[in-house]
């Protein structure tokens, strides 16, 4: 039974770039020894290395920006420890 006023879906493919890349021989082989031993292409071991090292760098970028919000609030975080260190020992 057709259902009225269905919505025809399309899904578009990312945009792919055919790029060209130099690779010193030896890494060459070892790449496609890795690429052979994980079932993929030469081309999908190469987006996921990047891929990965992109998400790497994203994370380290991030946990520096954490760490300097948490330096920034050091002293604001103190006084508020010492503002409640009242309620801890209340449990004791």
């Amino acid at each position: 039974m057709p259902v009225a006023n269905a919505r025809k879906v399309t899904f578009r493919r990312p945009r792919k770039e055919r790029i060209l890349i130099e690779f010193p021989e030896n890494l060459l082989k070892r790449a496609d020894e890795a690429a052979r031993k994980l079932e993929k292409n030469r081309s999908e071991l190469i987006r996921t290395a990047v891929e990965q090292m992109l998400a790497d760098m994203e994370m380290k970028q991030f946990e520096l920006e954490l760490a300097a919000a948490y330096t920034a609030n050091a002293q604001m975080s103190r006084e508020i420890m010492e503002e409640f260190v009242h309620v801890d020992r209340e449990g004791l």
